[in-house]
Order: C-alpha cells, then structure tokens, then sequence
C-alpha cells in the first residue's frame, strides 16, 4: 500500500484563495493537463511551529485538570472547597483536549504525507516516535506508584497496557491501569494503524465534496452521545469523578478508540481542505475566542455533549488557522523558541505527568496543606514534570526516533548519500584549489615577462 501525498508540489496557490470567492471562481474554471486548478495545493512549508507551541499550553491545562481530581492518589488542598471550585473550572479541560489532539494528529499527518510513503514505512516512523517513551513512562509508573490509588495493576490490566489496547475494554480501571493518561495512546495507536487506510479513501473525495465529509463526520460526534444513550447499558459502574455518571456510558462515548477515530478522521478532512486552499480561515485570534466561549459553555450543557463535541468546531478552526498562519509567514505568539521548545516536549510531559502527581503525594504522606503551600507544591510538580519530559525526549524519543525510524538499507543508503556528497564536496574544493594555483601561477608568470620587458627596454 503506497501512501501518495495529496500535493502536487509542482503547483503553488495562496492558502487566502480560499477567503477570496472571484480567485477561487478563477481558479476553478482553469484546467492545466486535464487537472481542475481547483484540485491543486497550496505550497506547503515543511514545519508548523505555530501548532508544535500550541501543544503545550493544552497538555498544561490537562496537568491543571489533574491536579485537583478528587482521587486520595493525587489529593493535596486541604480546603475542599477551593479543590471543588478550581476542580468545577477545569472539568471540561478533557472536552478541549482530547478532540484538540487527535484532530491533530490527523491534520499533520496530511500535511506531512510523504510523496511515494509506504505504510510499513509510515508505521515504522509512527512506532519509533509513539513507543519508546510510551514504554518508559509505562515501567516508570508500574514502579513507582502502581496500587497508591488501592486497586494494584492485574496481569491482564498490564498485559492490555503494555500493548496499548486498554482503551478496547469497557471497564474503566482497566482503561487507566498503570499510567493513568495512556488510554489516550490506545487510541492513537489504532489511528496510526488505520491511517493509510484512510488515507486511500480521502485522497478520492473531489475537494468541493470535502465541506459535505466535514459536516458529516462533525454530525457522527455529534450524535454519538444519543447513540450512546440509547445502545449502551447504563450499567452500575460509575466514573471515578464523575460520580453521578455512567463508566459504561464514558467509556463508549469518550475512550473508546473506534468512536474517536472520528475526530481524527476529522483533522485529516480539515487538512486536505486548507491544503486545497478549500477552508475559510476566520484566524487565530477568533478561532481562540470561539473556543474559550465554547469550553464555557461545555460547563452547562449535558456532560457527554460537552466531553464530545462542543469544542470540536473552535479546535478544528484554531488548528487550521495556525497552520495557515505558518504556512504564509505571519506572527504568532507560539512560534517563538521557548514555546516551540516546550510543544515539542508535551508529548513526554503528558507521559510522565500524572505519575509525578501520585508519586509526589506519596511522598508527602497523609498530610495536606493550605492553598497557599498546595499551590507552591502544584507549582513544583510542574516544573519536575517539565524537567523530567525534556529527559525523556532528549534521551529517548529524539535518538530512537532517528535510529528506529528508518531500516537499515534505509539507513546505510542515507549515510552512502552523505558520504557521497561529501566526496564530491572534497573534490569540488581540490578543483577549485588547483584552478586557483594555476591562474596564481600564470599570474605570477605573467608579472615575470612585464618585468623582464621593462628592463630590456632601458639598455645598459
């Protein structure tokens, strides 16, 4: 299975074609060899930074989220009160961010598809990126703070754990056994494995079709909550902090990896439209603000609606204007090098976050403490967090990324190029040092009959 990018790179239009009705009314009444201009892609630069420092900020918030679950595991603030309260403002921090990601994934996935890609290639990239530090964060946490919540990992838990498929069980312990937050990797998992697959399909849709699959696949998340209502059991089982609602109905509509695929598919579906220079980009100032409104307004519409889909639309719109945003050029205030360097750390940071909390209780012991000093103490988890994320990336997701991500004819065939570039670099150099030396020589050969001429002319 060859996975062929959508982009003809022999073709350029302006991603703001999109924005402009008489360009785009242009455009598409032109063909060039039998191909619809309007087919054709925007010139796509090879790095979104914008994206990469935007990862961070929502790993962050998910870290914020975390801090003050109402688990014995985790728990630090002292005053109830003040945990409920922050607990209730960021209770819908797992509606933003999950849709956000995978959307993600999907989006740059497309942006990036190689032209000429495998799939036994793609999946080779995939599993030296995603595994390695996912196997890391994995040990670590069945080490250091398996069984501190009081219900110890069962050998088929770990089993399904070790090999990303938890999030397939409707059982909500086994869905967070071990470390906490890979259920998530679970699911991305069998994104990665379903994407040239996808790919096949997508790559088919004519581009003025890509709005109807857009609205389609954003109407499937939308009714999942109703379908969830009515095929799944209520069961008697409840989420752990959400006690008023139902594992079973959680589990089908947020974790479950096959309904997720929807968001997914959905960033791939955004994509291929900006790459077709078909999205109408309303910028990421009003995308940023469409979303803020809508995390608001998830606190009050019915839990599963606002886990699913109220912030769908504003994620799928502040990802595609960023990437917009760094495709022609412009400011923004997450290219910079610090933000860009954390987003390509938050990856790692959401590994090993949620076991720096419970490890950190357990450490403290009993004891919890004002708000003043459990904010000092959040603060420190952050900053250990962060320090442990930039070891896990430096020391195991960078080199095994560019050692696993390759075979070894690949490799060698890599290092054979090099070295041939550099044989002919070394050559190019001794060309030119021997060209050099020779128009010295002549020179010099030529001041010496100047010289010689201008005395004979004098006499004796």
């Amino acid at each position: 299975m060859s996975i062929d990018s959508p982009a003809r790179p022999e073709t350029a239009a302006s991603a703001g074609t999109a924005n402009d009705p008489a360009r785009r009314a242009a455009a598409g009444a032109a063909t060039t060899d039998g191909v619809r201009t309007e087919e054709r892609t925007v010139r796509r630069k090879g790095q979104l930074p914008t994206l990469t420092g935007l990862r961070f900020p929502v790993a962050f918030l998910v870290f914020l989220f975390h801090t003050v679950l109402p688990f014995t595991s985790i728990r630090i603030f002292a005053d109830s009160g003040v945990e409920r309260g922050i607990y209730g403002s960021f209770s819908m921090v797992a509606g933003l961010a999950m849709p956000f990601w995978f959307m993600l994934s999907g989006f740059i996935l497309i942006w990036s598809a190689r032209q000429g890609d495998t799939a036994k290639a793609f999946w080779r990239r995939r599993f030296a990126k995603i595994v390695p530090p996912y196997l890391v964060a994995w040990l670590a946490a069945l080490l250091l703070v398996d069984g501190l919540d009081g219900s110890p990992t069962t050998p088929l838990q770990g089993f399904l754990s070790f090999f990303m498929l938890q999030s397939w069980v409707p059982d909500v312990t086994t869905n967070f056994a071990v470390n906490n937050v890979s259920w998530s990797l679970s699911a991305e998992a069998f994104f990665y494995l379903s994407f040239p697959a996808l790919f096949l399909v997508l790559k088919r849709i004519p581009a003025h079709r890509l709005k109807y699959w857009i609205g389609g696949v954003i109407a499937a998340i939308a009714v999942t909550p109703l379908v969830t209502y009515v095929l799944i059991p209520v069961g008697t089982e409840v989420v752990p902090n959400e006690p008023g609602q139902s594992a079973n109905y959680f589990w089908f509509a947020y974790v479950l990896p096959a309904g997720r695929l929807l968001d997914f598919a959905l960033g791939m579906l955004v994509g291929r439209a900006v790459l077709l220079g078909r999205w109408r980009n309303i910028g990421m100032i009003w995308s940023g603000l469409l979303l803020v409104v809508a995390y608001v307004v998830g606190l009050y519409v019915p839990w599963l609606w606002g886990l699913r889909l109220i912030c769908v639309i504003p994620a799928a719109l502040l990802i595609a204007a960023s990437a917009i945003a760094d495709n022609e050029g412009r400011f923004t205030i997450f290219r910079n090098r610090a933000m860009t360097w954390l987003g390509e750390i938050s990856f790692a940071f959401y590994l090993v976050h949620f076991t720096v909390l419970e490890y950190t209780r357990h450490l403290l012991g009993d004891e919890l403490f004002g708000t003043p000093a459990a904010l000092g103490i959040v603060l420190g988890e952050a900053v250990v967090s962060v320090l442990l994320a930039w070891a896990l990336y430096s020391w195991v997701e960078v080199p095994l990324t560019r050692r696993l991500g390759r075979s070894r004819k690949d490799r060698e065939a890599a290092e054979a190029a090099k070295a041939a570039k550099a044989a002919a670099a070394v050559a190019a150099a001794k060309v030119a040092a021997s060209r050099a030396s020779a128009e010295a020589a002549g020179a010099s050969a030529e001041t010496t009959r100047a010289l010689a001429g201008a005395d004979g002319g004098k006499g004796l």
